[in-house]
């Protein structure tokens, strides 16, 4: 029954696989071209969180500035933190840079051909482990992601919510893992999670295997997956300053390594995330605005000062403004750009 579904649905993948910059099609595949690992490790990283049409221009900047993972080891910090800016979730970046110069500096520029292997290098968890033996090398590592947890909760009418029910989930995918063609059917489950077996409405009439399914079975397959009820995300409060001298400098600082939107370029703050402190010069600073945010575990409301500075500052560092990219910022920070553009272009 296992793998009559797996065979199934890589048939299915054969004919419906969505096209990706970082995949190989199966038919491609068929004919000896492999993936590259590099490509399969950025690309799983990138999709953290995030959507596949989100990561799809990142990915092209990347690959195309650091073509090679050699490339991008030797690249300097603040330049990859640029790039990954809007991204979110900043610590990947971070990691991102740690373990491309792990594969360079240890592994000689390959990447380990194994899942117990990857799980050495930083930043590498369990799930893209997975992905990366799966798919560039082939091994029959069992992938899941919301998109598989979902088939499978559904498949086999599991009931438990999430996040409860992950470890089950887990040890149901694994049993369907073929031996052979891992890295395509894992691919194929993920693509019919994200076409066919969506959240909403799933289209359980051109599902290739909603014969075996036993929620569709139940009439309870858009029921599931259930999950338990999120918490409420509180709210903070801060301040950021963006001062700016004469000759149109700007006062900027670079984040702590480590914590929220670490590495990344931004405008003094106030300690709204335990870092920062008071205003960075004196100065007569105007409210220009309040910007809000979201983040992973609480919402964000910020006022945006603003001021001319011509006396000594207590902290950041002056940028010119001909050197400064806006898209350097991590998204908050644009926000709050963006309300001091507007009000000096008004």
């Amino acid at each position: 029954m296992t793998a009559a579904i797996s065979d199934t649905l890589l048939h299915w993948y054969d004919q419906h696989a969505r096209v990706m910059p970082w995949r190989v099609a199966p038919q491609d595949r068929a004919r000896g071209v492999r993936p590259d690992p590099y490509r399969v490790w950025l690309s799983e990283v990138m999709l953290q969180q995030t959507t596949v049409a989100a990561v799809q221009a990142y990915f092209h900047r990347f690959t195309n500035r650091w073509p090679r993972v050699v490339d991008l080891a030797a690249a300097q910090d603040r330049e990859v933190m640029g790039e990954w800016a809007g991204l979110g979730y900043y610590a990947r970046a971070r990691n991102l840079l740690k373990c491309a110069r792990v594969v360079v500096d240890t592994h000689e520029g390959q990447f380990p051909a194994t899942r117990a292997g990857l799980l050495g290098l930083p930043g590498v968890g369990p799930y893209t482990a997975s992905a990366i033996a799966a798919i560039a090398f082939d091994e029959a590592a069992t992938v899941v992601d919301g998109n598989v947890e979902r088939v499978m909760a559904r498949l086999f009418q599991v009931e438990v919510p999430l996040p409860t029910a992950k470890p089950a989930l887990t040890a149901l995918a694994e049993t369907l893992t073929p031996s052979r063609r891992a890295g395509d059917y894992a691919q194929a489950v993920m693509d019919l999670g994200a076409t066919v077996c969506t959240p909403r409405a799933p289209a359980c009439g051109i599902c290739p295997i909603n014969a075996a399914c036993h929620a569709r079975a139940a009439g309870v397959q858009a029921l599931l997956p259930s999950k338990l009820p999120k918490p409420t995300k509180p709210t903070r409060h801060g301040t950021v300053w963006l001062g700016h001298r004469k000759d149109g400098a700007l006062l900027l600082e670079r984040r702590p390594d480590r914590g929220l939107l670490g590495g990344m370029l931004g405008l003094p703050g106030d300690g709204w995330d335990g870092a920062g402190g008071p205003a960075p010069a004196r100065a007569d600073w105007q409210m220009l605005g309040k910007v809000r945010h979201t983040f992973t575990h609480f919402h964000l409301i910020l006022q945006v000062m603003v001021a001319r500075v011509d006396g000594p500052t207590f902290r950041g560092d002056w940028v010119p403004r001909h050197g400064f990219r806006p898209a350097d910022l991590p998204t908050v920070m644009r926000k709050a750009w963006d309300i001091a553009r507007e009000a000096r272009d008004a």
